[in-house]
């Protein structure tokens, strides 16, 4: 594990693993169908939160009142947020789709108001206002031109689909670590893409994965995906939350959406437009808007000679 002293250092490896992590799966989707990729996927994070609950003395067990709520709120917010994905990035592009994605603190804050009765405070209203104007920059020049494809309604269904679970989990909350939930949700994700293969993908299952016939790139997407994406940011996403407040481990989250854009253009060679990186930028504010924790006011100094 990291050293202490180096959590601004892992903060940075967590967004380049999950902002890496969008061109890493678009390349392994060129031969590896979305159902089985995302039962590969999440099957292999669940075995490393295994090993890593396991190794670090953590509960590996849900208690009774404890699995609805954990597997509601993963089905939204991982399975359904995974495989919406896959379809979107088979879709549209990935640089695209990286910041219509990446609503979701916005629509967190829409579905916290009835489902929490979260009021819109100014910094709420401050990030609605600034992704509200973000998706509009992105969405309406591709509306005019009538290039708003399906692609990019499944990655704006992810982005409320991860809020809302993120939101369930928050009015039902559970007593478990923060691994512990991760890894049934997981586990539970790659049993709904393993069945999800099993009907829409039945010719692997006949003729059987061929792996020696994969390209060399589909290895590296598939080996970063696991490795890095799953494996080693989580590692460093559930050590910074130990050790730093979340709304600072929340800065990871704020450069994925940036890391994954430009590695897109790098890796895929895809040109985002104008629109696309003004809408990034706003997307990008709303996110720090409702993310980053409120600095509080400094307590006020009583004055010299004042009454005890």
């Amino acid at each position: 594990m990291p050293r202490r002293g180096l959590e601004p250092l892992a903060i940075l490896l967590v967004a380049l693993c999950w902002g890496l992590n969008w061109p890493a799966v678009r390349t392994a989707l060129n031969e590896i169908p979305p159902w089985t990729l995302r039962a590969i996927g999440m099957g292999s994070g669940a075995l490393f939160l295994f090993a890593l609950a396991r190794l670090t003395g953590k509960r590996c067990r849900l208690a009774r009142g404890e699995w609805l709520p954990v597997l509601g709120s993963g089905f939204l917010s991982i399975t359904a947020f995974n495989l919406l994905l896959s379809f979107a990035q088979l879709a549209a592009p990935t640089s695209r789709a990286v910041i219509v994605t990446f609503t979701m603190p916005i629509w967190t804050i829409i579905f916290a108001r009835p489902v929490l009765g979260e009021r819109l405070d100014r910094r709420r209203w401050t990030g609605l206002a600034a992704g509200s104007l973000g998706l509009t920059c992105l969405g309406w020049p591709l509306v005019q031109s009538g290039s708003f494809g399906y692609g990019l309604v499944l990655a704006l269904l992810a982005g409320m689909s991860w809020a809302l679970g993120t939101v369930v989990i928050k009015r039902f909350p559970v007593a478990a670590p923060p691994i512990t939930m991760t890894l049934w949700q997981l586990v539970a994700g790659a049993l709904v893409a393993a069945a999800g293969a099993a009907l829409f993908e039945p010719q692997l299952l006949r003729a059987g994965l061929d792996p020696a016939g994969w390209h060399a790139s589909t290895w590296v997407g598939l080996g970063y995906h696991i490795v890095f994406s799953q494996a080693l940011a989580f590692l460093l996403w559930y050590w910074l939350l130990a050790r730093m407040p979340a709304g600072t481990v929340a800065l990871a989250l704020l450069l994925v959406p940036a890391i994954g854009v430009v590695s897109s253009v790098l890796l895929l060679a895809e040109r985002p437009t104008l629109a696309d990186m003004l809408g990034l930028v706003l997307m990008t504010t709303a996110a720090a808007a409702v993310m980053l924790p409120a600095r509080q006011p400094a307590p006020r100094q009583p004055r010299a000679g004042a009454a005890g």
